[in-house]
């Protein structure tokens, strides 16, 4: 197994070893809050786009979700759509009726994870070489999606990456903003109607008639199972150990089980109202993390944000996020993959277990997350059994 790096002791800790303050209002925290828009925004107007959820409780149950998180954990954690959910929606078209229902059945499953401990005694066993892998994984798929979005403007995703890298080598430069002004004055000059059409407004859904089974049998299937897996793997476990290594201490209450409550909650309370599902994820994280979020002002500020765009008329709200193109949005996403994919608990393992890192990631990609922790949990149990076998036969040779 490989070993576990050190904890580091977080910098925004005193000499006594207090930890700071959960809010902090500066230039780093408002740049670090726009980090993750790269994740939020592409999949989220893409399904505003569909028509099939009302755009004021999508927005309201992230903008909830989101103050929630700031209040509970005073760190940077994100809010993400869940994008199992997500990519079926875009694909086949799911009723609202079925988004709702997949949101009230996977909040009550991490809800029942994290009251009974379940969720910590799924994340204890699994090794450090597997962890590594399936951040290595995550962020290679983040950065395949990152490349597909500037592929749709690449002289514009390419001019604002720059813009982006070189203005992150400035210290306290606000580099998301001003990355993200350029990508809209950019999408301005390019011209030409926004990629994004603007859904018409329609009435809540609640979930006020029961489901048939047909519908239940359809979400548990095609919604609930596959998502599962990614919010056990990316949304809880990996979120909890990149907290972890990012603020030490500080993090000691970001927990497995602390995180699959507070996903259970969010989604059952606002599912029935026409939110999508969300969950929490180590890749925005990362993003909040890079461009500097350190407190739970930032998805304090992203929230407020939300919220005012929830309470303004649909049109404005929509108009407001799909301003800003695609693939600027893209640029943000690559350097977050990078900071998720490329660890120390990456370049700190042993040799003997780069070949299990690559197995897990390898798979993570093909597949999904869930397999591609099943393949690393055989190809690390294949390395130890091996590492045992040659020193039982080098012991018997002396």
């Amino acid at each position: 197994m490989a070993a576990l790096p050190p904890v580091r002791r977080s910098a925004e800790t005193s000499a006594a070893g207090t930890p700071a303050a959960g809010f902090a209002f500066n230039g780093q925290e408002i740049n670090g809050a726009l980090g993750d828009l790269g994740t939020l925004l592409p999949l989220t107007l893409g399904i505003l786009a569909l028509g099939v959820l009302p755009p004021g409780p999508v927005l309201f149950g992230f903008a909830a979700f989101y103050l929630a998180t700031a209040c509970c954990y005073r760190l940077p954690l994100p809010v993400q759509p869940m994008k199992a959910v997500a990519a079926m929606l875009l694909a086949t078209g799911m009723t609202a009726q079925a988004v709702a229902l997949s949101g009230v059945m996977i909040g009550g499953v991490m809800l029942m994870l994290g009251l009974t401990g379940w969720i910590n005694r799924l994340s204890r066993p699994i090794p450090q070489s597997v962890l590594a892998g399936l951040q290595l994984g995550l962020g290679v798929m983040l950065a395949r999606a990152s490349l597909a979005l500037m592929a749709e403007a690449p002289w514009l995703g390419g001019v604002t990456l720059a813009v982006l890298l070189v203005s992150m080598r400035r210290p306290r430069c606000p580099s998301v903003l001003i990355t993200l002004l350029v990508a809209v004055g950019l999408g301005l000059m390019q011209g030409g109607d926004s990629p994004i059409a603007m859904p018409d407004s329609h009435p809540l859904l609640a979930l006020a008639a029961w489901p048939d089974l047909g519908t239940i049998e359809h979400s548990l299937t095609t919604l609930v199972l596959p998502q599962l897996s990614l919010t056990v793997t990316n949304a809880v476990v990996l979120t909890a150990l990149v907290a972890g290594d990012y603020f030490g201490e500080r993090a000691a209450h970001v927990t497995p089980a602390r995180l699959s409550i507070t996903t259970g909650l969010a989604n059952l309370v606002l599912a029935p109202f026409g939110a999508l599902p969300m969950c929490h994820g180590a890749g925005g994280l990362a993003a909040h993390y890079r461009f500097g979020a350190r407190t739970g002002t930032a998805p304090l500020l992203l929230g407020l944000a939300l919220l005012v765009m929830a309470c303004l008329p649909a049109q404005w709200g929509l108009a407001m996020l799909a301003a800003i193109p695609a693939a600027g949005l893209g640029a943000l996403l690559l350097v977050a993959a990078w900071q998720l994919a490329v660890t120390r608990r990456l370049f700190d393992s042993r040799p003997d277990c780069w070949p299990v890192i690559a197995a897990t990631a390898a798979v993570t990609v093909a597949v999904n997350p869930f397999w591609g922790l099943v393949a690393g949990a055989a190809a690390e149990w294949g390395r130890v059994r091996w590492t045992r076998y040659r020193r039982a036969r080098d012991a018997s040779a002396r």
